[in-house]
């Protein structure tokens, strides 16, 4: 029996047509770019993150040095994500930090001494957005955040002029990146700008007792100030749902 081509045609669409569906999912793996098990975008798991830091926090302490500053900062953070890009996260940490005493009754080269030290336990909400969205690409996950605390120092008995930094309410814009050792095990770490208003004492506004002669330590009016301190992190978090 010979084959024209209407045979032709028929055993071609006999033979191609059923294999058109095992094609379609080859196709559509090409036109992505990447076969799944090769792509190097991964999923972040949902749920919760709890997170071991270890930072150190800089600084200059203000104009007079006299603001907590320069020392390590140890913590806990919790982190909660629902939405792809965006996770709210506590922060509870607690720093061993140095910071100058300035005496405004003495002679002025005698007028600031330490460093002494000074703890600080800082309180935090943060607003995380994840820059590669719900995935991670090569295992990284770059984020910018920023946050809004308190502070609760320690005293400093041997500070008399006045000056106390007290519950503090401060800004902390920050960026940073995980990166996955496994699916809920990763590294995290961040720099962090903190913004926080110093007010200083009245005594540093008057003159001496001892010498009536010696100027005050703010001769200018200015009796606040903004600062900034860095805050840099690093720490092991670990995921889990609930």
């Amino acid at each position: 029996m010979g084959f024209g081509p209407f045979a032709i045609r028929r055993v071609s669409a006999l033979t191609i047509g059923p294999v058109l569906p095992l094609l379609f999912p080859a196709l559509l793996a090409a036109q992505v770019g990447h076969a799944p098990v090769r792509s190097p975008y991964r999923d972040i798991p949902k749920g919760h993150t709890i997170t071991a830091i270890a930072g150190l926090f800089g600084g200059s302490g203000g104009r007079f040095g006299i603001a907590p500053h320069d020392g390590p900062v140890f913590g806990l953070r919790y982190d909660i994500r629902t939405a792809s890009p965006i996770q709210m996260g506590l922060l509870l940490a607690r720093g061993n930090l140095e910071r100058m005493i300035v005496d405004p009754f003495v002679e002025v080269e005698n007028r600031v001494s330490g460093p002494v030290d000074q703890t600080v336990s800082f309180l935090e909400i943060d607003l995380q957005l994840n820059l590669t969205g719900g995935k991670t690409w090569h295992r990284l996950a770059p984020f910018v955040g920023a946050g809004v605390g308190l502070t609760f120092p320690s005293g400093t008995a041997a500070d008399t002029s006045g000056f106390e930094l007290g519950r503090k309410i401060y800004l902390a814009p920050q960026a940073g990146f995980r990166f996955f050792l496994t699916e809920r095990l990763h590294l995290r770490t961040d720099a962090r700008v903190i913004f926080w208003k110093l007010n200083y004492p009245a005594s540093f506004t008057r003159e001496s007792t001892l010498d009536p002669d010696l100027p005050p330590v703010i001769d200018d009016g200015r009796v606040s100030e903004w600062t900034t301190s860095s805050w840099l992190q690093a720490g092991l978090g670990f995921s889990f749902s609930p």
